[in-house]
């Protein structure tokens, strides 16, 4: 398969294995002091341990697991909001599977569901809309969820529904950006990275530049990777031959898919429907300033936010809400903590009896170490 086939190349991803490796004794990367490279993406955390890369790789590298589970992130005030709202009777509350067992102190969307919420799974908010049209008395409300890779399809549905007229539709809008948490990030002095591993399918939307910053305030290299085996050993060896120049540039592994300046259509219906808002609360990382987005004033009447007086829109302030006793999920997403350091990992918290969004979620680092890993994991930690 064009695309594919060639990115999963054994003999391609020994001869990149052996060249990060020559790079790392180079620049004197060691198990004792590794060079500790962040990926954003839960998509490349989920890659790394199906192929197996970080056993892979020279025991000098380190990968450090970024907050790039959209789900993940958000705090447990925000699934409990989706389900005040869902609970309403007039009220059809559309989401993405991703979501539905998502825990909350209120529980999860699938229990809600399952309490008799009119809770159901879609595949694009499109999916939302449609269910507008065709239950014209009751009102859908679309969980808008994701960084800028989903933002834009999001956005063309608020701009249909306002072309049509269609009150009945409305966005829960926790939609948020991909820049702000890693400044949060660098700006942490107990936080030490080297490099980072850039999200492939948000740049596809903003393009590369979003990331300078990186680079000319912080000194360090990001390299924007694909998703294939050999496109993040190709990025980790692009990163290290970075470091070992004594460069910390923004380059593009992922030119194939990602254009410099991103999607311009995109872009630009994403500035049309929203705007920043003054912070956004990330699960681990507390309130960011300017990193969610907000519904714009010309498009109120399809923010479910002011609809239903919930959230940041509601009287008196949004609650906030304490992650469960033993979670870790806030220290596994920002990097502080592996998935198998958490004392809740396998035994109070699994597939079947989550306590955080990182063990259910598709892009969760739990997930993926749970996935690939399992009790394997869970005895070598003991």
């Amino acid at each position: 398969m064009r695309y594919v086939e060639e990115f999963r190349d054994p003999k391609a991803a020994k001869a990149l294995i052996a060249a990060i490796a020559r790079v790392a004794d180079q620049i004197g990367a060691t198990a004792a002091n590794p060079v500790r490279i962040m990926e954003i993406c839960g998509g490349h955390t989920h890659a790394i341990f199906r192929y197996g890369l970080d056993k892979l790789v020279h025991e000098g590298i380190e990968f450090i697991h970024g907050p790039g589970c959209p789900v993940c992130v958000l705090p447990m005030a925000r699934v409990d909001e989706c389900i005040e709202i869902a609970e309403r009777p007039e009220v059809i509350f559309a989401t993405f599977g991703d979501a539905m067992r998502v825990p909350g102190a209120k529980g999860s969307l699938l229990q809600a569901k399952s309490r008799g919420a009119d809770v159901r799974t879609v595949y694009s908010p499109l999916d939302a809309l449609e269910l507008a049209r065709r239950n014209p008395d009751r009102e859908v409300v679309f969980f808008g969820l994701g960084f800028e890779t989903t933002t834009p399809s999001t956005a063309l549905s608020i701009q249909l529904a306002a072309r049509e007229g269609l009150t009945n539709f409305s966005v829960f809008c926790n939609h948020i950006t991909v820049p702000p948490p890693i400044k949060a990030l660098l700006d942490d002095p107990h936080m030490k990275l080297d490099g980072f591993v850039g999200p492939g399918h948000v740049s596809m939307v903003i393009g590369i530049h979003p990331y300078d910053f990186i680079a000319e305030d912080y000194g360090k290299p990001l390299v924007v990777a694909g998703f294939e085996p050999l496109d993040l050993l190709q990025s980790v060896l692009m990163v290290l031959q970075q470091i070992a120049e004594g460069r910390a540039e923004i380059e593009n592994q992922y030119a194939r898919v990602v254009p410099e300046h991103g999607n311009p259509v995109s872009i630009a219906a994403i500035a049309d429907v929203y705007e920043p808002r003054p912070s956004f609360e990330w699960r681990g990382l507390g309130e960011i300033d300017a990193s969610g987005l907000r519904i714009r004033d010309a498009y109120l009447d399809w923010d479910a936010e002011t609809k239903f007086g919930i959230g940041y829109a509601a009287a008196g302030g949004r609650a906030h809400v304490e992650e469960p006793e033993g979670c870790a999920c806030g220290s596994v997403m920002t990097g502080r903590m592996k998935p198998t350091q958490c004392p809740q990992f396998g035994r109070g918290c699994t597939p079947d009896t989550p306590l955080g969004a990182l063990m259910v979620s598709s892009e969760g680092a739990c997930a993926a170490y749970w996935t690939y890993g399992g009790a394997r994991l869970i005895e070598a930690a003991e």
